[in-house]
Protein backbone atom coordinates (compact mmCIF):
# COMPACT_ATOMS: atom_id res chain seq x y z
CA UNK A 1 0.00 0.00 0.00
CA UNK A 2 1.34 3.43 -0.96
CA UNK A 3 1.48 5.98 1.87
CA UNK A 4 0.05 9.48 1.67
CA UNK A 5 3.59 10.87 1.72
CA UNK A 6 4.56 8.74 -1.28
CA UNK A 7 1.46 9.91 -3.15
CA UNK A 8 2.38 13.52 -2.40
CA UNK A 9 5.93 12.92 -3.57
CA UNK A 10 4.52 11.56 -6.85
CA UNK A 11 2.18 14.58 -7.15
CA UNK A 12 5.11 16.97 -6.61
CA UNK A 13 7.17 15.14 -9.23
CA UNK A 14 4.29 15.37 -11.73
CA UNK A 15 4.06 19.11 -11.10
CA UNK A 16 7.85 19.58 -11.25
CA UNK A 17 7.92 20.79 -7.62
CA UNK A 18 10.45 19.84 -4.98
CA UNK A 19 8.63 18.53 -1.87
CA UNK A 20 8.98 20.76 1.20
CA UNK A 21 10.62 19.57 4.41
CA UNK A 22 7.52 20.57 6.40
CA UNK A 23 4.12 19.33 5.29
CA UNK A 24 0.58 19.60 6.63
CA UNK A 25 -1.94 16.88 5.72
CA UNK A 26 -5.57 17.93 6.25
CA UNK A 27 -8.21 15.20 6.26
CA UNK A 28 -11.67 16.54 5.45
CA UNK A 29 -13.32 13.23 6.38
CA UNK A 30 -11.32 12.89 9.60
CA UNK A 31 -11.37 16.60 10.55
CA UNK A 32 -7.67 16.35 11.41
CA UNK A 33 -4.46 18.12 10.47
CA UNK A 34 -1.16 16.26 10.75
CA UNK A 35 2.19 18.07 10.78
CA UNK A 36 5.14 16.21 9.23
CA UNK A 37 8.74 17.34 9.20
CA UNK A 38 11.34 15.41 7.23
CA UNK A 39 8.77 12.66 6.64
CA UNK A 40 8.14 12.17 10.37
CA UNK A 41 4.83 12.89 12.08
CA UNK A 42 5.46 15.67 14.61
CA UNK A 43 1.91 16.37 15.82
CA UNK A 44 -1.74 15.80 14.99
CA UNK A 45 -4.53 18.31 15.62
CA UNK A 46 -8.34 18.22 15.61
CA UNK A 47 -9.62 20.83 13.12
CA UNK A 48 -12.80 21.78 11.33
CA UNK A 49 -13.32 22.32 7.63
CA UNK A 50 -16.30 23.67 5.70
CA UNK A 51 -19.86 22.92 6.72
CA UNK A 52 -20.51 22.67 2.97
CA UNK A 53 -19.25 19.84 0.73
CA UNK A 54 -15.58 20.09 -0.33
CA UNK A 55 -15.20 22.26 -3.42
CA UNK A 56 -12.52 24.19 -5.24
CA UNK A 57 -15.00 26.48 -7.01
CA UNK A 58 -15.23 30.17 -6.16
CA UNK A 59 -18.37 31.01 -4.18
CA UNK A 60 -18.97 27.40 -3.10
CA UNK A 61 -17.78 28.00 0.50
CA UNK A 62 -16.34 24.47 0.37
CA UNK A 63 -12.87 23.54 1.59
CA UNK A 64 -10.62 23.17 -1.49
CA UNK A 65 -8.72 19.94 -2.08
CA UNK A 66 -5.28 19.28 -3.50
CA UNK A 67 -1.74 20.48 -3.05
CA UNK A 68 -1.13 23.98 -1.68
CA UNK A 69 1.66 26.04 -0.18
CA UNK A 70 1.60 28.51 2.66
CA UNK A 71 1.72 31.77 0.72
CA UNK A 72 1.61 34.19 3.67
CA UNK A 73 1.81 34.09 7.45
CA UNK A 74 -0.21 36.78 9.23
CA UNK A 75 -0.53 37.67 12.91
CA UNK A 76 2.90 36.97 14.41
CA UNK A 77 3.07 38.31 17.96
CA UNK A 78 -0.67 38.91 18.29
CA UNK A 79 -2.35 37.62 21.45
CA UNK A 80 -4.14 34.27 21.09
CA UNK A 81 -7.85 34.79 20.39
CA UNK A 82 -7.46 38.20 18.72
CA UNK A 83 -9.97 38.69 15.88
CA UNK A 84 -8.84 39.50 12.33
CA UNK A 85 -10.96 41.22 9.69
CA UNK A 86 -9.49 41.58 6.21
CA UNK A 87 -6.27 40.01 7.58
CA UNK A 88 -5.84 42.91 10.04
CA UNK A 89 -6.11 42.69 13.81
CA UNK A 90 -9.23 44.31 15.25
CA UNK A 91 -7.49 44.65 18.62
CA UNK A 92 -10.30 42.66 20.25
CA UNK A 93 -10.33 39.13 21.67
CA UNK A 94 -13.23 37.08 20.32
CA UNK A 95 -14.93 37.26 23.75
CA UNK A 96 -14.95 41.08 23.46
CA UNK A 97 -15.68 41.35 19.76
CA UNK A 98 -19.13 42.39 18.59
CA UNK A 99 -19.60 40.94 15.13
CA UNK A 100 -21.93 43.20 13.12
CA UNK A 101 -22.54 40.42 10.56
CA UNK A 102 -23.24 37.73 13.13
CA UNK A 103 -20.44 35.56 11.76
CA UNK A 104 -20.35 32.28 13.60
CA UNK A 105 -16.74 31.28 12.87
CA UNK A 106 -14.36 34.23 13.29
CA UNK A 107 -10.76 34.39 12.03
CA UNK A 108 -8.64 34.46 15.19
CA UNK A 109 -5.04 34.25 16.50
CA UNK A 110 -3.00 33.49 13.34
CA UNK A 111 -3.52 33.10 9.59
CA UNK A 112 -1.70 30.74 7.25
CA UNK A 113 -2.96 31.90 3.81
CA UNK A 114 -2.91 29.12 1.23
CA UNK A 115 -2.10 29.18 -2.49
CA UNK A 116 -3.03 26.24 -4.74
CA UNK A 117 -0.30 24.58 -6.79
CA UNK A 118 -2.45 22.65 -9.27
CA UNK A 119 -3.52 24.70 -12.31
CA UNK A 120 -7.19 24.19 -13.08
CA UNK A 121 -7.71 22.32 -9.79
CA UNK A 122 -6.92 24.91 -7.09
CA UNK A 123 -4.89 27.53 -8.97
CA UNK A 124 -6.19 30.07 -11.47
CA UNK A 125 -9.61 31.15 -12.66
CA UNK A 126 -12.70 30.09 -10.71
CA UNK A 127 -10.77 27.55 -8.62
CA UNK A 128 -8.02 29.73 -7.16
CA UNK A 129 -7.56 28.98 -3.46
CA UNK A 130 -5.60 32.18 -2.77
CA UNK A 131 -8.17 34.51 -4.35
CA UNK A 132 -10.87 32.67 -2.36
CA UNK A 133 -9.05 33.73 0.84
CA UNK A 134 -8.67 30.18 2.14
CA UNK A 135 -6.68 30.05 5.38
CA UNK A 136 -5.70 27.84 8.26
CA UNK A 137 -6.65 29.95 11.29
CA UNK A 138 -7.93 30.00 14.86
CA UNK A 139 -11.61 30.11 15.72
CA UNK A 140 -13.94 31.46 18.36
CA UNK A 141 -15.83 28.15 18.16
CA UNK A 142 -13.28 25.77 19.67
CA UNK A 143 -16.20 23.81 21.16
CA UNK A 144 -17.14 22.71 17.61
CA UNK A 145 -13.70 21.50 16.47
CA UNK A 146 -13.90 18.05 14.92
CA UNK A 147 -17.15 18.85 13.12
CA UNK A 148 -17.48 20.85 9.89
CA UNK A 149 -18.19 24.53 10.70
CA UNK A 150 -16.24 26.92 8.48
CA UNK A 151 -16.95 28.74 5.22
CA UNK A 152 -14.08 26.93 3.47
CA UNK A 153 -11.09 27.47 5.75
CA UNK A 154 -9.38 24.98 8.03
CA UNK A 155 -9.94 26.18 11.60
CA UNK A 156 -8.01 25.23 14.74
CA UNK A 157 -7.78 25.74 18.48
CA UNK A 158 -6.23 29.17 19.16
CA UNK A 159 -3.22 27.99 21.17
CA UNK A 160 -2.56 25.19 18.67
CA UNK A 161 -2.58 27.52 15.63
CA UNK A 162 -0.11 29.78 17.46
CA UNK A 163 2.13 26.74 18.08
CA UNK A 164 1.82 25.51 14.48
CA UNK A 165 2.34 29.01 13.05
CA UNK A 166 5.77 29.16 14.73
CA UNK A 167 6.79 25.85 13.13
CA UNK A 168 5.71 26.65 9.56
CA UNK A 169 7.38 28.76 6.87
CA UNK A 170 6.06 30.34 3.69
CA UNK A 171 6.51 27.79 0.93
CA UNK A 172 5.73 24.82 3.18
CA UNK A 173 3.23 22.43 1.63
CA UNK A 174 -0.34 21.67 2.61
CA UNK A 175 -2.29 18.70 1.21
CA UNK A 176 -6.06 18.83 1.69
CA UNK A 177 -7.97 15.68 0.83
CA UNK A 178 -10.71 13.33 1.89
Amino acid sequence: MISELELLSDKCAALGIKPAVRLLLVSINGQTLRFFEGGLLKKAYVVSTSKRPPSNIKGSLGTPSGLHIIAEKIGAGSPPGIVFKGRRSTGFHFNEYVDPNGTECLVTSRILWLRGLEPGVNAGGEVDTHSRYIYIHGTNREDRLGTPQSAGCVVMNNLEIVELFEQMRTGDMVWIGP
